[in-house]
């Protein structure tokens, strides 16, 4: 599966307080958190995404709190995938829990720029900058994960599993 979107680029240490702060942690309205994405880094992000747009981040996103309003929120707000240099451990779950897919690529944070067209292959894990035309390397998403992505994530899978 291919994912294409619109950069907006977030630096090292993107920590779960600023993707989603603390005040909003009362819902998991997944809209209702969207509303509130990334407020505590740019107060007019959610103003100016549009759905199917691409997180690409510096090293260490997500980092911080557990929680899992952080990437309900990156999708309440229509990014389609976050693509970074690496990722907080407990953020690399949530999100596939949660159904975010998410990409670590080496280089990607220099080489891409806010406001860039790109696409992303689930499968084989190319990433390609249409504006500048250059190629970047993740490892691609297992299938399994791919599964919970395509459910919305792990509780939508097993619910679905036992309907089944």
């Amino acid at each position: 599966m291919k994912i294409e979107g619109r950069v907006w680029k977030f630096g090292d240490n993107i920590d779960t307080d600023v993707i989603i702060p603390a005040p909003y942690l009362v819902t998991t309205d997944v809209e209702e958190l969207g509303k509130h994405c990334m407020e505590g880094v740019d107060a007019e992000f959610t103003e100016k995404v549009r759905p199917g747009d691409i997180i690409v981040a510096g090293k260490n996103f997500g980092c911080g709190s557990s929680r899992e309003h952080a990437p309900m929120s990156i999708k309440g707000a229509g990014i389609s995938c976050v693509i970074a240099e690496g990722f907080a451990r407990i953020f690399f779950r949530n999100a596939f829990n949660m159904g975010l897919a998410i990409f670590e690529s080496p280089g990607v944070f220099q080489g891409i720029e806010e406001g860039d067209r790109i696409s992303v292959n689930q499968d084989t894990g190319e990433i390609m900058d249409h504006t500048n035309g250059k190629r970047f390397s993740a490892s691609p998403i297992p299938s399994f994960m791919q599964e919970l992505i395509k459910a919305g994530g792990l509780m939508s899978y097993i619910l679905n599993k036992r309907r089944a």
